[in-house]
């Protein structure tokens, strides 16, 4: 099993073009409905505030404005990906949720030193799977060591 991995993906909307992401399913705790984040102050402008998620308090990142996409519209279709960095639990604003799938690590390729605006930093790998290509996301880089520091104190 370890010729491949399992992802959930997906999309952020920027102008016209849709991009599709994926992250390992390992690093996903849940997928739930969008709902509003209560605001906290003197965070760094993508952390859009905090949820009470059955009696824990995730902060809420805008994956947008994080890779400097602009913000997030949240639709009906908008989700928060909770999601484990570091031991740290978050919860990432996306455009749409649209698949679980398995991909052959065979065709993961390395990252371009940016893609999608996004520097290869952030970046796991290039999925190829048919016509499609899946930016995979490297969780645990998606924060910096002092936003996880800010992060981790806004959860306590």
């Amino acid at each position: 099993m370890a010729d491949e991995i399992q992802l959930v993906v997906f999309t952020l909307k920027q102008g016209g073009t849709t991009c599709e992401y994926g992250v390992p399913i390992t690093k996903v705790q849940e997928i739930i409905p969008m709902t509003t984040p209560t605001k906290l102050p003197q965070t760094p402008d993508f952390v859009e505030g905090i949820i009470n998620l059955r009696g824990k308090i995730i902060p809420i990142i805008d994956l947008k404005k994080r890779f400097a996409m602009g913000e997030s519209e949240i639709t009906s279709e908008s989700r928060s990906v909770v999601v484990e960095v570091e031991g740290q639990t978050v919860g990432i604003i996306v455009d749409e949720v649209s698949e679980v799938l398995r991909l052959p690590v065979s065709s993961i390729e390395p990252p371009p030193a940016v893609m999608g605006g996004i520097t290869a930093e952030y970046l796991k790998g290039v999925g190829k799977i048919n016509d499609r290509l899946l930016i995979l996301l490297d969780m645990d880089k998606i924060l910096t060591e002092q936003e996880k520091k800010e992060l981790a104190e806004v959860g306590e």
